[in-house]
């Protein structure tokens, strides 16, 4: 492989971390874009018993064969980067303009949902129905579930696993996953602050998640694709209960550093968040970059057009 190809495989990893990064667009969707989803699912999938024993015997050439490591390497490594290098812009954000990046956040959803919609060969009674029970899910865990879940091992290994899985699902974000899972910035943070043991812990739990469910996706979209695709389109309406930008909150706690930190928050309308919290809510500048997140996933939806079109040409 040329040294070209690998600095072009590193750069579309890139993309993707990029894009994980951000809860609402999907690393999956960009490995689409850039022609690399399905070399990227099998290469995943690749990594099964049959490569531990190679591992393990010490036949490392073979391993890396059979894994597809000349492709997964620069994939990996670009994405690796691009996660390092945006987790303190994030948790900068976040911290400083929540109500900017949330609304841009909400655009992004919205528009990804309506994408995976396309994805739905035939609507009836029961895609409808799945997408109605999926949407019901995502909006009870984002009222039931408070904003500080645990913040031990098994539950951040969980997190990183389930999380993980949207970077092989177009349109589905592993840092919304995150967010709804209420450990999107303490695992930004983690990274950003470089936390070893937080990092590996997730890092495992993605390692095992991923693996795992490439090949439970790859049965379900072949078995029961419409159905599917519905429920991940309900997860992300019911999802926006979350990114809502104006929120009164109802209970605190005091973190690890002594910082009173929101545990549970409440929806509520801009001019009620004025009155309760004495802050402009921004309304303007709220619409303004919903609309850019929103059209920022219809131009990556029409890049990707207009590259297929090349290749068909």
């Amino acid at each position: 492989m040329k040294f070209s190809r690998y600095i072009m495989l590193a750069l579309k990893g890139c993309a993707m971390g990029m894009a994980d990064v951000v809860p609402g667009v999907s690393g999956g969707t960009i490995a689409f874009i850039s022609g690399i989803y399905e070399e990227l699912i099998d290469s995943i999938r690749s990594i099964d018993l049959q490569a531990l024993k190679l591992l393990a015997k010490g036949r490392l050439v073979s391993f890396w064969r059979h894994i597809n490591g000349r492709f997964l390497l620069p994939v990996l490594v670009g994405i690796a980067i691009a996660i390092f290098s945006l987790a303190r812009l994030m948790t900068y954000l976040l911290t400083n303009h929540p109500i900017a990046i949330w609304s841009f956040f909400f655009g992004l959803i919205v528009a990804s949902a309506l994408l995976v919609a396309q994805q739905i060969g035939r609507w009836n009674f029961s895609t409808v129905a799945s997408l109605l029970v999926g949407a019901a899910i995502a909006w009870w865990i984002t009222v039931a579930t408070p904003a500080e879940t645990p913040n031990d091992w098994w539950f951040i290994m969980l997190s990183g696993a389930i999380a993980i899985c949207a970077m092989i699902l177009p349109g589905i974000s592993g840092a919304f996953i995150l967010l709804l899972l209420g450990k999107y910035q303490y695992i930004m943070q983690a990274v950003g602050d470089l936390n070893i043991p937080v990092i590996v812990v997730f890092v495992i739990g993605a390692a095992a998640g991923i693996i795992s469910f490439s090949h439970l996706l790859s049965w379900l979209l072949k078995h029961w694709h419409d159905v599917t695709v519905a429920v991940l389109m309900g997860f992300m309406i019911g999802s926006l209960n979350k990114v809502w930008p104006w929120k009164e909150v109802v209970e605190t706690y005091l973190d690890s550093h002594g910082t009173l930190q929101p545990l549970i928050e409440r929806n509520v309308l801009p001019a009620t968040f004025e009155q309760i919290t004495g802050r402009p809510a921004l309304l303007t500048e709220a619409i303004l970059l919903c609309i850019i997140g929103f059209l920022t996933i219809y131009g990556i939806e029409i890049l990707a057009r207009i590259i297929t079109k090349e290749r068909e040409a």
